[in-house]
């Protein structure tokens, strides 16, 4: 029997990064073609006086970002990124988009060539040549095919196990099949579409809008009101990604998980909704509360919604996207988030009306 050819590093070690691990740590196990040990970069810190990386190799568990949650043994994890990707081809991306750049000037050149990544990144960049995705920002800088993999998808809760739904994105139908096997299980089932920054934007923009229903929650204003900025704003989501990538986007994609599905579980659950919830409450910013509340985890939503509308204020549509819009004047200009309801009366059936993108 001939060696495994294949080898899995995981780039991220937070709480979708651990849950991440948990998963794809028990499947390579019984892929004959894969090695079993994973490569779990961690980004190295001090819990209670002891490294990260220590405790998770001696304990199998993430107590800072993952408590309670046991990983596979199988499972290493690599205070250095260049050593954990060394020898990788199949390379799983899990950090806050933020740090993204950075990274990959850290792993740029240490990788195979015939390497293949995932992103598993919920955000957007914004450059001179307009929005990009994750996986464009990935692939510019590695050259490598990368993928993308979005969904209703609470880390916590699927840590527990409880069954949902994940999309993936993956223009080889031969390599989506790779992918699916390292992440499908019987409580975590894979969805693979070929619809790549399809994939991706519903999960970023997906973010945002759970901002805007967290406003409604801390003002109290109920569940007939929250539904109407998740349908507004999932149209919203809808109409700015087919402004920017057009027919390279499939309509269908918006209603896979990495879609409404999404946007439903997040403006309901998650930390972008909650700390909205609490800005309302509290008065206190979005930064602070970070910090006070997240455990060192990022607040997504929050960045995303900056990051949004410096593009459609650039481009000069932002009539078109009122409910972005006025989450970003919230988070950013102090307007009273009873403000958010502002000009929600645009007509979605004649998305045509956006002007294209000068790029």
């Amino acid at each position: 029997m001939s060696p495994p050819s294949k080898r899995v590093c995981i780039l991220g070690s937070g709480n979708w990064g651990s849950t991440a691990a948990r998963i794809v740590g028990a499947n390579v196990a019984k892929l004959a073609d894969f090695d079993d040990t994973v490569n779990f970069w961690v980004h190295e810190e001090l819990v209670d006086g002891r490294k990260l990386t220590d405790i998770i190799n001696a304990e199998h568990e993430n107590v800072k970002y993952l408590p309670g949650h046991k990983l596979p043994d199988n499972v290493i994890a690599m205070p250095d990124a260049t050593e954990a990707v060394k020898d990788a081809t199949h390379i799983i991306i899990v950090i806050p988009h933020q740090f993204l750049q950075h990274l990959l000037e850290t792993v740029h050149g240490k990788i195979l060539p015939s390497a293949r990544a995932i992103s598993l990144i919920k955000g957007i960049g914004i450059s001179d040549q307009g929005m990009t995705t994750m996986t464009q920002i990935i692939h510019r800088a590695l050259a490598i095919p990368v993928s993308s993999l979005s969904g209703a998808n609470i880390a916590n809760e699927i840590a527990e196990e409880k069954y949902c739904e994940t999309t993936i994105g993956c223009q080889d139908p031969d390599e989506a099949i790779v992918w699916r096997s390292l992440f499908n299980t019987p409580y975590f089932q894979v969805n693979c579409v070929a619809d790549v920054i399809g994939v991706e934007f519903c999960g970023a923009l997906k973010n945002v809008v759970a901002v805007g229903a967290g406003f409604i929650d801390g003002l109290g204003l109920g569940n007939n009101t929250k539904a109407a900025i998740i349908r507004i704003g999932f149209l919203e989501m809808r109409r700015l990604a087919m402004h920017i990538a057009g027919a390279s986007i499939q309509e269908s994609t918006f209603m896979e998980s990495c879609g409404l599905a999404d946007v439903i579980t997040t403006c309901y659950g998650g930390r972008n909704r909650r700390l909205a919830e609490y800005f309302v409450r509290t008065g206190k910013p979005m930064p602070q509360l970070e910090r006070e509340l997240l455990n060192g985890q990022k607040l997504q939503g929050y960045l995303t919604a900056g990051e949004v509308y410096s593009y459609i204020d650039s481009c000069g549509i932002t009539d078109h996207f009122p409910l972005l819009t006025n989450i970003y004047q919230i988070c950013y200009e102090n307007m009273p988030p009873h403000t958010i309801f502002a000009g929600l009366n645009v007509d979605f059936s004649r998305d045509t009306q956006v002007p294209s993108p000068a790029l």
